[in-house]
């Protein structure tokens, strides 16, 4: 992914000479990436460091390459995150070392570390008023003093420091050397020549470990100083979100407050509007007559403007529906990430997902998928084991519905005016999650990570923020999957014309008719959920008989959308999958989804002809 601004042309200079590499390294949740993002402006390039998964975060500005490493508790390699970092860092000129001024004891080890390799470095104190929050006065003369390089205090939210900073990436003098322990590590040579000795040093960790946290202990007691702090609602919301019993009820409203604003009042109220009272009414007449004025041919009309129209159905689509659910979504994630809460959710969740072999981090891709699969299938990689990888996958793939989708699904239910399908519904999905993750964490071998996770401090999150990143991330889910969805509209109608629909029809009637119950033309919903998840979604609110003529029972809507939604992911999620998981995992994910939506849907079909709804 890429966004482009003004600092575009200095980017091509990463590709026209040597430039120095200035690296950004710390603990996770010490603002790391907010300060990469003051330093960097807004021409950045994000990939996978080759051979891994793992994201890193370049900018080639102010004559350097400044790189965003993975937060890691030290250089190490214990994990893809820490072996990843560990590279990048070796290759450093220059260090920019984030940590927090609220805990020091834990990120100064890192600290202490990165002046052992000898790097020229200098120190952003971050989180300075968090601190002050807490009671917490740092001596910054005496901590220079004893690690021997420049330190900035920073609030990287609000800008404070940074202007500090990007002085010293402009003037790399004010980089300087830590004081190296020469009778323990020996370190005098360059970068290059001293990884061979560090190599062999770290084999002995439990002297070095040792060594390093007397030295940052003994630091931490001449320069910090802790006064009793006032009384902090921040400190006593977040532990109360920690509770079991209130944790749980705050988290249920939270969760509900989630599907009542997206699942309903977007998902119905403002879907509606926008779709009914704008669209419909006035863009797509006119859509079909500016068409139908300029195009005679038959076939270029019905793709144009058809059933299945690049310039009907598929605008109507994605800017009626999918982008109010999307937005509204990504604007409900970003206050629940900014405010700290996602973190103690995971805390709260993890009892109940480790009994399925995850921990509690995975109630993050989780949520995620309710928003877009692909994205939660990239988030997945934040999970500690390949094990508990796959198994979040299956679960995001087989029975997680997307945010555009899961709109249409209530609007379906709703439809069907019963509360006994609803249940019906969720306990199915439910059922089958359970059954599916239990199963594969007896089957798959090695085991499951615990979960290590920080917890921010609760904060009331900053509105220009939330709105610049629902915008961001709005933007750069619809700029990928606009394409995808004027791909789909054109295959489909392609079909349509040529007759193929119906002969897939006809190949699916075993499955379709025979099996679930269902009309012959529903085998087109599912045609189309291969190419869109929620494209599936609509066909199969047409056929309800919303906007419509019905020509489903409820039994068979709601045996449909029980099908569709553990039906194989969309194209973009797809792909996304073979490259996360591979070859051979993804194809079983995505074929064994298939098979288990027409297994699901067939049983639920027969036990639906004696449960009446």
């Amino acid at each position: 992914m890429k966004s482009c601004c003004k600092q575009k042309q200095d980017s091509d200079q990463c590709n026209k000479e040597q430039l120095d590499k200035i690296v950004l390294v710390g603990n996770p949740n010490v603002g790391k990436s907010v300060v990469f993002n003051n330093i960097t402006g807004c021409y950045v390039e994000v990939s996978n460091y080759p051979g891994t998964t793992v994201d890193i975060s370049k900018s080639c500005c102010k004559n350097a390459e400044i790189i965003d490493a993975p937060g890691i508790y030290g250089i190490g390699n214990f994990n893809d995150e820490e072996k990843v970092a560990r590279e990048v860092i070796l290759e450093a000129d220059y260090v920019i070392n984030v940590v927090s001024a609220i805990s020091l004891d834990r990120d100064l080890f890192l600290t202490r570390q990165l002046i052992d390799y000898g790097f020229k470095m200098i120190i952003v104190l971050n989180q300075i008023d968090e601190a002050e929050k807490k009671g917490i006065t740092i001596d910054l003369e005496t901590l220079k003093s004893e690690l021997g390089v420049e330190i900035y205090p920073s609030v990287a939210t609000k800008k404070i420091g940074m202007t500090e900073v990007n002085n010293c990436i402009l003037n790399r003098s004010l980089f300087r050397q830590g004081t190296k322990d020469e009778n323990i590590f020996n370190l005098t040579e360059s970068n290059s020549e001293s990884i061979e000795k560090l190599e062999a040093i770290e084999e002995k960790r439990d002297i070095v470990y040792k060594t390093r946290r007397g030295k940052v202990n003994n630091i931490v007691e001449k320069t910090v100083m802790i006064k009793s702090a006032a009384f902090s609602i921040s400190k006593t919301i977040g532990n109360l979100l920690l509770n079991p019993f209130y944790g749980f009820i705050i988290s249920a409203i939270v969760l509900l407050s989630l599907y009542q604003i997206v699942g309903v009042w977007i998902a119905g109220d403002l879907v509606d509007f926008i779709e009914n009272k704008l669209l419909i009414k006035y863009y797509i007449p006119f859509a079909e007559n500016l068409v139908g004025k300029f195009i005679t041919i038959g076939w270029l009309k019905e793709i144009l403007a058809g059933e299945f129209g690049l310039l009907t159905m598929t605008v109507q689509y994605i800017l009626g529906v999918l982008l109010p659910l999307v937005m509204g979504f990504y604007f409900f994630m970003a206050i629940l990430e900014d405010s700290g809460y996602l973190p103690r959710l995971a805390a709260l969740t993890d009892r109940v997902l480790s009994k399925i072999g995850l921990n509690g981090r995975a109630i993050i891709p989780i949520i995620l998928g309710f928003g877009c699969v692909t994205m939660a299938t990239i988030t997945t990689r934040i999970l500690g084991s390949e094990r508990e990888r796959t198994i979040a996958n299956v679960i995001l793939g087989l029975t997680i519905p997307c945010s555009a989708q899961l709109g249409i699904i209530i609007a379906l239910l709703a439809l069907i005016g019963s509360l006994k399908a609803s249940l019906i519904y969720m306990a199915t999905i439910l059922i089958v999650l359970f059954s599916v993750a239990l199963a594969l964490n007896k089957l798959l071998p090695g085991k499951s990570t615990d979960l290590l996770i920080d917890l921010p401090p609760m904060r009331l999150p900053i509105l220009k923020n939330i709105i610049n990143k629902t915008l961001l991330k709005t933007w750069h889910f619809l700029s990928e999957s606009t394409p995808l969805f004027f791909l789909g509209s054109f295959l489909i109608t392609v079909l349509k014309i040529t007759g193929g629909l119906l002969v897939i029809q006809k190949a699916l009637e075993p499955l379709t008719v025979k099996i679930m119950n269902l009309p012959p033309e529903t085998a087109s919903i599912f045609i189309m959920g291969l190419i869109r998840r929620d494209f599936g979604a609509a066909g199969l609110a047409k056929m309800a008989g919303i906007n419509g003529h019905a020509v489903l029972t409820h039994s068979q809507i709601l045996v449909s959308i029980v099908a569709l939604t553990m039906f194989v992911p969309c194209i973009a999620s797809v792909v996304v999958f073979y490259k996360e998981r591979g070859f051979k995992e993804a194809s079983a994910i995505w074929f064994g989804s298939w098979i288990a939506a027409f297994v699901i849907g067939g049983i639920l079909a027969k036990i639906l002809t004696v449960v009446h709804i």
